[in-house]
């Protein structure tokens, strides 16, 4: 699905500043993996470049076989606003509108009925456990990642999604995602700082000045899914 080729950007000025360099990675549907790497290292960068918002000084995002910086604005945003959801650290909940009609925003976008928008935002709400009432800030990022995940997405983005909440909404919200992208069959890309958000990942990459280097074990992410299936398997009757 998405394929990273020797990826790299920097920025010009009065201190010149090499961010990414030699990136390299590949993301099949199903995958959830993480970014790790200190604040001003280049994650939100990686992630500009990743869904096009960005071009790269060289290299290659390849999406589907389509190189993503040899596109114009438009085409880049029709693949963005079809193809791939985001969720942001500072939430970006529309005040002015409702809970629902945040999580519709990306079916208007696309042309949706409302019929069909509407029984597939009650279908998200209910995925992320929502209601309309006033929100908290955990309540908040649900909406975030049911507005991001509403177009069925193939991709899926979430830069600090838990970076103003507190440790147990963080750890609900956490798992949330996870459990909502892999149900939708996305993959999903987490950008953190925290060693413990990236343990929801079925791996993890670190971000240094050098490069993008895999870290060792499946994350406990992965591991939980290893765990349930073999429940599945010892309790599903033999044939």
């Amino acid at each position: 699905m998405l394929s990273v080729r020797n990826l790299s950007k920097s920025f010009s000025g009065p201190r010149s500043k090499s961010v990414l360099r030699d990136i390299s990675f590949e993301l099949e549907a199903g995958d959830y993996v993480a970014v790790m790497g200190e604040s001003g290292i280049g994650k939100s960068t990686l992630l500009n470049l990743l869904a096009g918002l960005d071009r790269p000084d060289s290299g290659q995002v390849l999406f589907d076989g389509v190189e993503l910086n040899s596109l114009d604005d438009d085409a880049a945003t029709r693949i963005r606003r079809k193809h791939m959801g985001f969720v942001f650290q500072a939430f970006h909940i529309l005040p002015y509108l409702t809970v629902a009609q945040n999580v519709a925003l990306p079916l208007a976008l696309n042309g949706i009925g409302n019929k069909p928008m509407r029984r597939r935002v009650g279908a998200l709400l209910e995925s992320v456990k929502l209601g309309p009432r006033e929100l908290s800030g955990g309540e908040m990022q649900r909406v975030a990642i049911a507005r991001a995940l509403v177009h069925k997405p193939r991709l899926v983005f979430a830069d600090e999604p838990t970076g103003n909440l507190d440790p147990e909404s963080a750890g609900e919200v956490l798992a949330l995602l996870r459990e909502c992208v892999k149900g939708e069959g996305a993959a999903g890309i987490l950008v953190t700082h925290s060693a413990a958000a990236s343990k929801t990942a079925d791996r993890t990459y670190v971000l240094t000045q050098t490069g993008l280097k895999a870290q060792g074990q499946a994350g406990a992410g992965r591991q939980a899914d290893r765990r349930r299936g073999v429940r599945d398997r010892r309790r599903s009757p033999r044939s």
